[in-house]
């Protein structure tokens, strides 16, 4: 791994307080996720991805069908899907019952460009995905006994310490960084700026991406050789304050899609965020789940 760190110290970085609640606030982030992660249509009740090749693809339970569906989900022929220049409509066989919003449709586009409206089928629930030049079914199972049993991945003792004063370090308006997936590709994502923290007397710097809720990070770190994903993992903090200030606690670790999902694309660590120490804070390694 890269080492990312300078031969310095300063005064404004090292342990953060943390508040009186900062526990509860932990088990509450912990809850939050588990319940986002076992929603209707969510990670773990993604069922798979079918793609489409261009024209007629049957869809159904059968074996003879294009896009084979789990077994006694849905009739063994429930219809078929047309992809045709870029625009994508779905014929309902008779007698089979598939709703948009409550209401049963026959035939219905469900991609033209733009619009991406659901569908469901008893426990069934899809909509198309698009990646590049491609177009797929992407197919939720509500009825899964492993996601409704799910409390959380593996996950190290709760440490303060892990809980760091941080710096944003603003980039300019158009500073871009070229971003690799697990399947290959190059994204290029905007970067507002690095984020600078202290472990073990050494000040680090990552690569910080904009996100909804504050900055996204992805980071890399030793542990991922034996005890967390081996690709890194995934973390949101909080936006700086007026004076660049912000908090990066590495108990908020948590690990990305591709960790236990075969569906996803997710984006790796930066070569900067490759840090040369153990995190041994946040979310460990899956087990039991069918991740890249």
């Amino acid at each position: 791994m890269l080492l990312n760190l300078c031969a310095c110290s300063r005064s404004d970085l090292g342990p953060a307080p943390v508040p009186d609640d900062y526990e509860e606030s932990i088990r509450e982030w912990k809850q939050y996720r588990i319940d986002v992660l076992t929603g209707p249509t969510n990670w773990l009740r993604l069922d798979g991805i079918y793609w489409l090749n261009d024209g007629e693809n049957s869809f159904g339970s059968g074996e003879d069908q294009d896009l084979q569906f789990p077994d006694g989900t849905i009739p063994e022929h429930a219809g078929n899907f047309y992809l045709e220049n870029g625009v994508i409509t779905m014929q309902v066989a008779d007698g089979v019952t598939i709703t948009h919003e409550g209401n049963p449709v026959q035939n219905m586009i469900l991609f033209d460009g733009d619009e991406r409206p659901r569908v469901e089928h008893g426990d069934l629930e899809w909509f198309i995905d698009t990646r590049d030049n491609r177009h797929g079914i992407r197919l939720y199972n509500k009825d899964n006994p492993k996601a409704d049993a799910f409390e959380g991945f593996p996950a190290y003792p709760l440490d303060p310490d892990w809980h760091l004063k941080a710096k944003f370090v603003p980039n300019s308006d158009s500073t871009t960084i070229v971003v690799d997936n697990v399947i290959g590709e190059e994204v290029e994502r905007y970067s507002p700026g690095n984020i600078e923290f202290m472990i073990d007397g050494n000040v680090h710097s990552v690569i910080a991406f904009e996100a909804n809720s504050g900055l996204f990070i992805i980071v890399a770190d030793e542990t991922n050789r034996t005890e967390t994903y081996h690709a890194g993992r995934y973390m949101i903090i909080p936006f700086p304050d007026e004076n660049k200030e912000t908090v990066i606690d590495f108990n908020k670790a948590y690990n990305p899609p591709c960790a236990f999902s075969r569906f996803t694309t997710c984006q790796l660590p930066p070569q900067q965020n490759r840090l040369d120490v153990a995190i041994t804070a946040g979310e460990k390694r899956p087990v039991g789940w069918d991740g890249l």
